[in-house]
């Protein structure tokens, strides 16, 4: 990748965060899928993960349990082998949120505002 490619590859990855963190699950899986098109390997398998996940919050917003359910396990799953691939956010915490959400819906528990999933950026030291 050129410096100019690097450098819009970080700029599409910060706008598909910002839109999965304010909870604008369409976008955000949009904003992904611009991304996913460019990657191979387990950087693409784990873009997959978080587009699976935006949709699953979209069914969740509009009262669809069982795909939200559904689609939160199937990304869960891409992403939870693959925590040690640097993408510039915390993995790990990110898959036990949804390991807790996931249990959540499949019991049907009640869910809050803290229980939506969130992607925790880095620090540049962490790289």
């Amino acid at each position: 990748m050129t410096e100019v490619d690097i450098q819009t590859f970080e700029d599409n990855f910060l706008n598909a965060l910002n839109l999965f963190n304010t909870q604008k699950w369409y976008e955000a899986h949009d904003a992904f899928e611009d991304i996913w098109n460019t990657l191979d390997g387990d950087e693409r398998q784990i873009i997959q993960g978080i587009l699976q996940v935006s949709v699953s919050q979209f069914h969740l917003s509009k009262g669809n349990l069982n795909g939200a359910t559904i689609l939160l396990g199937e990304g869960l799953g891409r992403i939870k082998n693959r925590t040690n691939i640097n993408l510039g956010i915390d993995l790990e915490s990110f898959c036990k949120s949804l390991e807790d959400l996931l249990k959540k819906l499949q019991y049907k528990e009640e869910l809050n505002e803290k229980d939506k999933p969130y992607l925790i950026r880095k620090q540049k030291n962490e790289f």
